[in-house]
């Protein structure tokens, strides 16, 4: 087990939670997926290096706007991108046994480049490729096909060895580690990451800009086979947006937690805001990120000195 018990129970605390307040209203629920389309869109996009601030893929996604100065791929891999994850919506809703397999992970990969790069839509690579910034060497081109064949074999194979997070995330990990397509390959494998997180009720895991750094030393630590601090970051996303559902769907009245920033946190505790930062990095702290800030909770704070009484 890659994920820390502690960080399960509030996974699964939450999303209790937020199906006691389901069914959610047409209109409600639309809004929401609309916000979260725009985020999913702008940090997926952007951690490959696409310009588009989030406002100016607002623009581009939902007004039809052209950005004057950013680069007109900028705009097709927004657009893309919407309808990469629109079809993913509609594929659960659909078939809620609808699983991983090539044909699926080809045919996003197709929507996720139709525009941009129509000539490698949906097609694996022949040639070998270099990630730059990387130690890691993906496999040759003519090894791809046998590698997602021996991937799509260990899915199915561990699928219900693993909690459903921490399996999106070691799928995430395998799935960018072959590499099997010459450009897109982070943005189709976190949009496969989320079939799984989408499936099983949870909202979309949304892996921030701001937090590429982090990403990438963890999926180069996953390279080596640790698995940990992926799998964390992975949950932490979702937390994060279990928390804005639960925040605009529960009355102000009835929200129990109040999440202010921990340097806020700090003053009434006996650890610094640079130590509770790092405990929400480890998972050890319940938090969540908005923007370049983590937020927690004084129940939250308080869980953790009880964990540590008990240890």
């Amino acid at each position: 087990m890659y994920l820390s018990k502690k960080t399960i129970k509030t996974l699964e605390e939450k999303l209790k939670v937020l199906n006691k307040l389901r069914p959610i209203s047409n209109i409600t629920l639309q809004k929401i997926r609309e916000q979260f389309q725009i985020e999913m869109t702008y940090n997926s996009n952007a951690i490959e290096g696409n310009t588009l601030t989030m406002q100016e893929t607002f623009w581009v996604i939902q007004e039809g706007i052209t950005i004057k100065g950013k680069p007109l791929k900028d705009h097709l891999e927004a657009k893309d991108h919407k309808e990469a994850l629109e079809f993913l919506y509609e594929l659960i809703e659909k078939d809620k046994k609808v699983t991983i397999s090539e044909h699926l992970i080809r045919e996003l990969h197709h929507l996720v480049v139709n525009k941009s790069q129509s000539d490698i839509a949906g097609k694996y690579r022949e040639g070998n490729v270099i990630i730059t910034g990387s130690k890691h060497k993906p496999p040759d081109g003519f090894e791809i096909l046998s590698e997602m064949r021996e991937f799509i074999r260990w899915f199915s194979e561990n699928k219900n060895k693993h909690h459903v997070v921490e399996l999106s995330a070691l799928i995430h990990h395998k799935l960018v580690h072959i590499h099997p397509f010459e450009d897109g390959n982070g943005r189709v494998s976190r949009l496969v990451m989320n079939l799984l997180v989408l499936k099983a009720g949870y909202p979309l895991a949304i892996i921030l800009k701001n937090d590429r750094k982090r990403y990438y030393r963890v999926l180069s630590e996953a390279d080596s086979g640790n698995y940990s601090e992926l799998c964390e970051l992975v949950a932490q996303s979702i937390i994060r947006s279990l928390n804005i559902y639960l925040k605009i769907l529960t009355p102000k009245k009835n929200q129990k937690d109040k999440y202010v920033s921990l340097e806020e946190l700090s003053k009434d505790s006996p650890y610094s805001a640079t130590y509770l930062r790092k405990l929400a990095t480890q998972g050890k702290l319940e938090a969540f990120k908005e923007g370049r800030n983590w937020l927690s909770s004084k129940k939250a704070l308080k869980d953790y000195i009880d964990s540590t009484k008990n240890t």
